[in-house]
C-alpha cells in the first residue's frame, strides 16, 4: 500500500511567479535529492501532476500552486515507505531553497 506525503511551504512571491519557478525548477529540485530521479510532469490550471521513477519505483504526486502555499502531495509506494521523513525533509528542504523570494 502506497504512503501519503504532504508539505505544505509558504511563499511570497504570489502564484503566477511561484508556478513560473517550479515550471523551471522542479527538475532541479528532483536532482538535488539524489534518487535518480527522472520525472515527467504536466499542468492542469495551478497544479501540476507529476510521477517520477527512483530506485525502480513510480512516484506520483500533486503539486498545487497558491498565493502564499504551495501544497505537494506524494504518494510513495510500500519500498519507499520506510524513508518518507528523509524525503519529506529532503523535498521540503529543496522545495522552499527554490521559493525564497530573491
Amino acid at each position: 500500500m502506497a504512503k501519503p506525503v504532504t508539505i505544505t511551504i509558504s511563499h511570497e512571491l504570489g502564484k503566477d511567479a511561484a508556478k513560473s519557478r517550479i515550471d523551471n525548477g522542479f527538475q532541479k529540485v528532483g536532482d538535488r535529492l539524489g534518487f535518480g530521479l527522472t520525472i515527467n510532469q504536466r499542468w492542469q490550471s495551478d497544479t501540476m501532476h507529476f510521477d517520477a521513477r527512483a530506485m525502480g519505483q513510480t512516484i506520483e504526486g500533486t503539486l498545487e500552486v497558491h498565493e502564499a502555499n504551495v501544497v505537494i502531495t506524494i504518494m510513495l509506494p510500500m519500498l519507499l515507505a520506510g524513508m518518507a521523513e528523509t524525503i519529506k525533509a529532503k523535498l521540503q528542504k529543496e522545495s522552499t531553497l527554490l521559493l525564497e523570494k530573491k
